[in-house]
């Protein structure tokens, strides 16, 4: 159930793109044509999904405060935190080199339709944010990284992919010519995003906590306590 409802909670809820707005370049630049989309969007999949799990055992193991204790008690102390940014982002260039080198290799027209936004993808936000938010919010297993680096990227691929399909629609559309390229872009990517918001109450809708008492509803209780409390020294 916690992988199910962190799945679905990345992919809709917590999307990178219509919640954090996260990855914008590659979003706006890439999303001309459907067939790009998926080829960018697929493999930003690929490097979340390697990249989460591969930061999360960097982070448990050598950079939280205290991780270095399985070298040794000498080691128990060291707090190699202030590395995060340079460990988080030279595992995802890496990844990215070896994402370029197989789309080179096997779709050259993949290749140079996607151009300078492949290797960009190194320094693409929501790349990084993946790490970070992995970090935040101390996600507490390696197969819980690799089910956030899924689905988060799944979350950025049906967000290209979208905004690709209606830009392919609207460009036979009549749109006023002051919004035509980004201008209705930002627009079609506000109201998806104001879309997405109402995922918000997917996985709370099946609380069992107790409800707060309204003041009125407190009052009245007090009340019969002491009406039963009364009648019970008489």
């Amino acid at each position: 159930m916690e992988h199910l409802e962190l799945f679905f909670k990345s992919i809709f809820i917590d999307n990178m793109v219509f919640a954090t707005f996260l990855g914008m370049c590659s979003y706006l630049a890439v999303s001309k044509k459907v067939s790009t989309a998926v080829g960018l969007g697929a493999a930003v999949i690929f490097v979340m999904a390697i990249t989460v799990p591969l930061n999360w055992l960097l982070d448990t193991y050598i950079l939280q405060d205290g991780a270095l204790a399985w070298l040794g008690e000498e080691y128990a102390s060291y707090d190699l935190s202030f590395l995060s940014f340079i460990m988080f982002i030279a595992t995802i260039a890496t990844m990215v080199q070896l994402v370029e080198i197989i789309v080179e290799k096997f779709s050259p027209a993949l290749y140079n339709s996607l151009g300078i936004f492949l290797p960009l993808i190194a320094v693409n936000c929501a790349i990084l944010g993946g790490s970070l938010f992995m970090q935040s919010r101390e996600i507490e297993t390696l197969g819980l990284a690799f089910n956030y680096g899924v689905s988060s990227g799944i979350g950025w691929f049906l967000a290209i992919l979208a905004i690709a399909a209606i830009r392919e629609k609207i460009r036979y559309s009549n749109v006023p010519p002051a919004l035509r390229g980004l201008g209705i872009t930002f627009i079609i990517t506000g109201l998806m995003a104001i879309g997405f918001m109402s995922f918000g109450g997917m996985l709370t809708g099946g609380d069992d906590e107790e409800k707060p008492q309204t003041t009125i509803e407190a009052i009245n209780k007090q009340e019969k306590e002491l009406d039963n409390t009364i009648k019970g020294t008489k």
